[in-house]
């Protein structure tokens, strides 16, 4: 039992260490990455849309009320890129094949 116990703990441990990453020219985004970070790396997005406002609790039961945005990057080699920054860091990296 304990083995078995042992295999799950480092699979769910491996799952939860894979970011969302995004490479722009030789340079590397990854969630957890700051906004000013992405702009540093890929430049300017081709749009931004707001998404609204979205509450947060830390670690501590804080609760902060943080801004959700979305920035597109590209086509890059028929891909368009989606960038979704939840308090000022990257929540998410989408793709999806431009037409």
């Amino acid at each position: 039992m304990r083995p078995s116990l042992l295999a799950l703990t480092l699979l769910l441990l491996a799952a939860t260490a894979q970011a969302d990453s995004l490479r722009c020219g030789s340079r590397l985004i990854s969630s957890g990455d700051s906004a000013s970070d992405v702009l540093e790396r890929c430049g300017q997005p081709v749009d931004r849309a707001y998404l609204g406002n979205r509450i947060v609790v830390g670690d501590w039961g804080q609760r902060e009320e943080v801004r959700v945005e979305e920035w597109i990057y590209g086509p890059w080699n028929g891909m368009l890129y989606f960038v979704r920054l939840r308090g000022n860091r990257i929540d998410a990296i989408q793709s999806k094949r431009s037409n």
